[in-house]
């Protein structure tokens, strides 16, 4: 396969787009699980990537699966094998969701907020809570780029701001010629222009912690679809699965790849419309405050992740990937991430979408 052209557009994502070929977007995804290779086997999900899950050890060897002991990943977490980077929640391989601990606040207008925690400046607290740690998340508190919260008396979160609409329709469609770009892709949630995921804690620590919305304004009782069949005018596209009673919510995961390494990733938010709408995520105006193209220079907030236009297409094609491809429903796009935990250093999850197209030679 031919090297991909320089990158023909950039975007920091949660996520998306009007002219792809000249946009600058918002994409932010936190990286969940880093799977080297899957004991187990293929991953087997209903319109699931299993092109991104590595042979078990046991291929090429004359003894069974069960000879072999844990994986190198097991002993140290920078060596080769399964690894799942954010520990709060449970990841089902074979489903593509992982279930997470879900949190209520309010605005100080009242209306209760209900989110989840992914990432942190807050290393101590990353470690306990099995959050992922990320200081350059310090850097995207500017402008609209963090919501300011109080925290409570009763440990809940006040926000003052950022409010979200998940009562639009998500819509996409693909293009006529070509799928990519879409004839029409409108999110399915819309923050107003003080909303993005990420929050500063004013009155504990000044810490800045990444805190998607999966509901707003909506009650406990209007919650409850603790065995799925969830009704998305009320809550995040990307759910499964919520239930406060129990104080979890599940959702969908994307399969990438960084330095080689399958990745499973969660994709929540985004500063483009067509982006948004793509990653089933929220659009979420206050990423635009965020300085892209940085990465990892002093003082940036941003990761790189890059992401391909067209490419190989077909469900039974081993290399498949793109975003026409996925728009034709063979699977996600499978982009390339660049640092998370364990592979670099640099790892945000406020990821800086570089786009490329493969040549035709």
């Amino acid at each position: 396969m031919s090297e991909p052209t320089e990158p023909v557009t950039q975007v920091i994502i949660e996520r998306r787009v009007a002219v792809w070929p000249t946009i600058i977007a918002t994409f932010l995804a936190v990286v969940l699980a880093a799977i080297a290779f899957n004991p187990g086997g293929a991953i087997a999900q209903e319109g699931a990537d299993d092109d991104v899950a590595p042979a078990p050890p046991s291929i090429g060897a004359d003894v069974p699966l069960t000879y072999f002991g844990p994986a190198p990943s097991d002993v140290q977490d920078e060596l080769i094998g399964p690894f799942q980077l954010l520990r709060s929640g449970v990841v089902d391989l074979d489903a593509g969701t992982i279930e997470l601990p879900l949190y209520e606040g309010a605005m100080r207008t009242g209306e209760p907020v209900w989110y989840i925690l992914t990432d942190t400046t807050d290393a101590g607290n990353a470690a306990a809570l099995g959050l992922n740690h990320s200081p350059k998340l310090q850097y995207g508190a500017v402008g609209q780029g963090a919501r300011r919260a109080t925290l409570g008396e009763d440990l809940d979160l006040i926000f003052d701001s950022g409010t979200v609409d998940f009562s639009p329709e998500l819509i996409v469609t693909p293009g006529t010629d070509t799928a990519f770009p879409p004839a029409e892709a409108q999110p399915g949630a819309v923050g107003d222009e003080n909303y993005s995921p990420l929050v500063r804690i004013v009155n504990a620590g000044e810490h800045v912690y990444n805190a998607p919305m999966m509901a707003f304004g909506a009650e406990e009782g209007d919650l409850n679809f603790c065995g799925g069949g969830v009704d998305h005018s009320l809550v995040h596209d990307s759910v499964v699965a919520i239930c406060p009673e129990e104080g979890t919510v599940t959702l969908e995961l994307a399969p990438g790849w960084s330095f080689a390494r399958p990745v499973f990733y969660l994709s929540t938010d985004a500063n483009v419309a067509v982006a948004a709408a793509l990653e089933k995520a929220i659009l979420a105006p206050g990423l635009n405050s965020i300085k892209v193209g940085g990465d990892d220079s002093a003082f940036s907030a941003v990761e790189r992740i890059f992401g391909f236009t067209n490419g190989p297409t077909g469900t039974d094609n081993p290399g498949r990937q793109g975003f026409e491809s996925a728009l034709l429903g063979e699977g996600g796009p499978l982009n390339v991430l660049g640092g998370i935990p364990t592979i670099a250093t640099d790892y945000s999850p406020l990821w800086d979408l570089n786009l490329g197209e493969w040549t035709q030679e």
